[in-house]
């Protein structure tokens, strides 16, 4: 799942990078709010982590400007701004939830899961193809009811591929969306679609995960090619 920080305490923003992505999330960040802004309007993000006192918009105005252009990705707002107005203002302007600074690491990515799990919508979100079926909010797996145990690299590029069930997508694609920081590594992909069609596909007898020759690879429904 794709995450926007916005924040402009560097140290703080890159600490929150580096444990979201060690969760499996796909992170970019923003350090001030006309860039939030810009990045929040242009992308799809599933859910959005917004600092108040920004450079060049603060975030109330950030969050508003976005609720008015009906964009209802989930906010959670990170604050020093503490008060029961402060509170009472971001919420009313269109924030999901509310953290304030100093804040437990944990807690914060407790209410993300729980933001992730209503989701824009307010309904839980489901990927996969077939009986093989992914919850990005819980990032847990299974297939045909048995759980399946990945890691967070394995589960963030079956998460790319389910969100695109049938199509092809390519190794650049996959390494822009899951790891931007090593889109210049290819190899990356193979070692993992190995490793994931091990678990995924290998113990069940299925080839659900797929290589397109010279294009990429693609998560397809396989049940009919196994079924009497």
């Amino acid at each position: 799942m794709r995450i926007l920080i916005v924040e402009d305490e560097r140290e703080l923003a890159a600490s929150l990078k580096h444990g979201l992505t060690a969760e499996g999330y796909t992170v970019h960040v923003a350090y001030d709010g006309p860039e939030g802004l810009w990045q929040a309007r242009t992308s799809n993000y599933d859910a959005v982590i917004l600092d108040l006192m920004l450079p060049g918009l603060n975030g109330y105005r950030l969050c508003g400007q976005l609720r008015r252009e009906g964009i209802t990705t989930p906010i959670l707002v990170l604050t020093a701004k503490d008060g029961d107005f402060d509170q009472a203002e971001a919420l009313d302007t269109g924030a999901d939830d509310y953290l304030a600074k100093p804040f437990s690491y944990l807690v914060l990515v407790a209410r993300l899961r729980a933001l992730l799990r209503r989701g824009s919508t307010g309904a839980p979100l489901q990927l996969g193809a077939g009986d093989l079926i992914l919850d990005p909010a819980t990032r847990t797996c299974r297939r045909a009811g048995t759980s399946i145990a990945l890691t967070a690299r394995e589960f963030t590029l079956l998460e790319v591929l389910a969100r695109r069930p049938g199509e092809t997508v390519t190794k650049s694609e996959i390494l822009h969306h899951a790891w931007p920081e090593d889109a210049d590594n290819p190899n990356l992909v193979e070692a993992r679609i190995s490793a994931l069609r091990r678990k995924v596909d290998a113990p069940f007898g299925r080839r659900s995960v797929q290589t397109v020759r010279g294009s990429g690879y693609r998560l397809v429904d396989d049940r009919e090619l196994h079924d009497p």
